[in-house]
């Protein structure tokens, strides 16, 4: 197998994310499994379905998130990958942007 580009992985899940979080939140059920967990603001969420129900019950319902950095690490030898996101969200009627950070996980699963 050829050597995978990291960079591009990277920002394909993150274009994947954030699009899908933009436009149907309960889309991204499918990124998160039972072990995987969230913390936002300082309480956890375990679970797929957990995860989804705190982040479509977010007090917004359109927003826009504009992307300014994605810096990406490999991890371990399962292809894990630690990627780190920041940039501006524009909620809908607000005039100024909000700015966010995120750090992501994720191991590849080949099929």
């Amino acid at each position: 197998m050829a050597a995978m580009d990291t960079d591009a992985v990277a920002k394909a899940f993150v274009e994947h994310y954030y699009s899908t979080f933009d436009t149907n939140r309960a889309g991204l059920a499918n990124l998160y499994q039972d072990a995987s967990m969230l913390t936002f603001e300082g309480q956890k969420f375990q679970s797929s379905q957990n995860i989804t129900a705190k982040l479509t019950s977010l007090p917004f319902q359109q927003c826009q998130h504009q992307i300014t950095t994605v810096d990406c690490q490999p991890s371990g030898p399962a292809g894990g990958m630690l990627v780190f996101v920041s940039g501006n969200l524009q909620l809908a009627g607000e005039q100024h942007a909000l700015k966010f950070s995120q750090a992501n996980f994720f191991r590849f699963i080949w099929f």
